[in-house]
């Protein structure tokens, strides 16, 4: 509206100022999303970063390290549930859930980079060739995260797609369901890179150790629970596709084509 109370045209009051604040959660989240993303591969790569060093007892950060990563977890698991999101209209519109989820999860993943204690507990060491071997295991299967996120077009990481369908006066589209490139010969083709990525490392510490189990248990529990969700949007569809392709390691005697 103009200041004496009349109703601009749509496309003048879409222009005011205050169409700026979903610009910016937008510009965040894609931002601190992608930062975050790109900082913990570095980490999962290079190992600990120690930027602050709090303990050095090995029981101590153990314990520091275990409840830095139950904090990711709650946080990642607790906001994608109806539950939060019913929560979270009361306060704001559903459209900005998704990049708010994608800033919140970035914060904490920041955490986790940044304040993971290492242990001095060395367990198993790889020299070379074979410790090169492992690192460009960890950067093919940092490429296949890249392939299945380019191969599913519905891939929407940082939550932007809603509010760009909301600033521009649109329904979002119906999800819909397709097979292409690493989905099919395995059901989550990034849960599984992810893992590779973790358990390529060449250096196994104490603090390593628990890292991979924490954190693969957490991924395995999640595609389950997103298993779970899918087989109720998609139904019959998903079902199918269930008894084709493997859910997390590809391997031979289970084709993804039909």
């Amino acid at each position: 509206m103009d200041h004496s109370g009349k109703r601009l045209p749509d496309d003048l009051d879409d222009a005011r100022p205050f169409r700026l604040g979903p610009r910016l959660v937008l510009i965040l989240s894609a931002a601190t999303g992608s930062t975050a993303l790109l900082a913990f591969s570095v980490f999962l790569f290079t190992g600990p970063w120690q930027i602050l060093v709090l303990y050095k007892d090995t029981s101590a950060v153990l314990a520091f390290d275990l409840c830095l990563s139950m904090a990711f977890f709650a946080q990642h698991s607790g906001m994608i549930r109806n539950a939060f999101k019913a929560w979270f209209a009361r306060f704001a519109p559903a459209h900005y859930h998704g990049a708010v989820f994608s800033i919140a999860s970035a914060i904490c993943l920041f955490c986790v980079v940044h304040l993971w204690q290492a242990s001095e507990h060395m367990l198993v060491t790889v020299n070379a060739p074979w410790r090169h071997g492992l690192q460009a295991l960890f950067l093919a299967a940092l490429v296949g995260i890249i392939w299945s996120s380019l191969s599913l077009h519905s891939f929407d990481s940082f939550g932007l797609r809603a509010i760009r369908y909301h600033l521009r006066g649109k329904s979002q589209p119906v999800a819909s369901f397709s097979e292409r490139g690493p989905y099919r010969w395995v059901r989550h083709p990034q849960y599984f890179c992810v893992l590779v990525m973790i358990w390529s490392c060449p250096d196994l510490t104490a603090d390593r150790l628990l890292f991979n189990v924490l954190w693969s248990t957490w991924i395995a529990a999640g595609a389950l629970l997103e298993e779970r969700d899918l087989l109720v949007t998609l139904g019959d569809q998903y079902r199918d596709y269930q008894a084709r392709v493997p859910m997390l390691i590809p391997f031979p005697g289970k084709a993804g084509s039909k």
